[in-house]
C-alpha cells in the first residue's frame, strides 16, 4: 500500500488537468472497478469467509450497490452525479471501451475475488482497491486522517476547488467520509485476524500483482490522456 502512487496524481490533485483530458480518466475508473464494485464485494462474500467477516462484507455491499447506510442512492451512481456536475453526459459512461491495461486490470480484480481463499479476494477488493497510499501512515499516526467534516472534504476536493463542480454534486465524497472509516477498519481486523501464516505469502503476492496492474492502469490512462512523465506544463488546463 505504500508503493500506491502514480506520478500524474498531483497533476489531479492540483487540477493541473483540463475536463476534457480528464474524461478518459473518469471513464476509465468507472468501467474498471467504481460500477462494478458491489459485485467484487459479492464475490467474496461468496467464498463463505467467518461470520463476523460476512457481516462486514455484506454492511459494505450493501452500502455500495445501495447506499442504504448513508444516502440511499449507490455509490456507482454517485459517483455518475459527480461526473453530472462535469458537465459530462451520461451515454460517455454506458459502456466505454477500456484500455489494455485496464482491461488486464479489471480481469485480475474478478479472478481474485471469484475463487478461494476468500482472504486474497478481500485483501484485493477492500484493501487495496478502497485503500490509499496513506493507509499505514495514518493507521500508525504518522499522517493526519481525513478531515472529518464531509463538507471540508467536499470544499477541498479538486473537482471542488479548481475546475467548479457545485458541492451538490459531491455527494461521493460526503458518504466516503460518513461510512468508509469503519470500512477500512473492518477490512485490516479481517485480514490480519483470520489469514494463517501458510497463506500470508499467497495473499502479499496477490496484492502485489493488484499493484503492478494498477500502475500499468494508470499509465495507460495518462498515456491515453497525452501525458508523459516530467511533461507537466503540457496538462495545464485550457484558458
Amino acid at each position: 500500500m505504500d508503493r500506491k502512487d502514480h506520478w500524474a496524481w498531483p497533476l489531479f490533485a492540483r487540477g493541473a488537468i483540463d475536463k476534457g483530458r480528464m474524461l478518459v480518466h473518469f471513464q476509465q475508473e468507472y468501467a474498471t472497478y467504481v460500477r462494478d464494485f458491489p459485485v467484487l464485494l459479492a464475490r467474496v462474500l461468496g467464498q463463505e469467509p467467518p461470520e463476523d467477516v460476512r457481516r462486514s462484507l455484506a454492511e459494505n455491499l450493501y452500502e455500495e450497490q445501495t447506499g442504504g447506510l448513508s444516502r440511499r442512492v449507490s455509490h456507482p451512481e454517485l459517483f455518475l452525479r459527480m461526473m453530472d456536475g462535469l458537465g459530462y453526459d451520461r451515454a460517455l459512461f454506458e459502456n466505454p471501451a477500456l484500455l489494455p491495461a485496464s482491461a488486464a486490470y479489471k480481469e485480475f480484480l474478478l479472478r481474485a475475488t471469484a475463487r478461494p481463499p476468500w482472504q486474497i479476494g478481500a485483501a484485493v477488493a477492500t484493501i487495496f482497491v478502497e485503500g490509499s497510499v496513506n493507509e499505514r501512515a495514518v493507521i500508525e499516526g504518522r499522517a493526519a486522517p481525513p478531515p472529518a467534516d464531509p463538507e471540508d472534504a467536499v470544499r477541498a476536493h479538486p473537482l471542488v476547488r479548481v475546475h467548479g463542480v457545485e458541492a451538490r454534486f459531491m455527494d461521493l465524497v460526503r458518504v466516503h467520509r460518513d461510512v468508509e472509516g469503519g470500512h477500512r477498519d473492518d477490512a485490516w481486523r479481517a485480514i490480519l485476524g483470520y489469514t494463517p501464516l501458510a497463506l500470508e505469502r499467497r495473499v502479499v503476492s496477490s496484492v502485489r500483482k493488484a499493484l503492478r496492474l494498477w500502475l500499468a492502469y494508470r499509465d495507460g490512462v495518462v498515456g491515453a490522456m497525452g501525458l508523459q512523465p516530467g511533461v507537466i506544463d503540457e496538462a495545464r488546463p485550457s484558458p
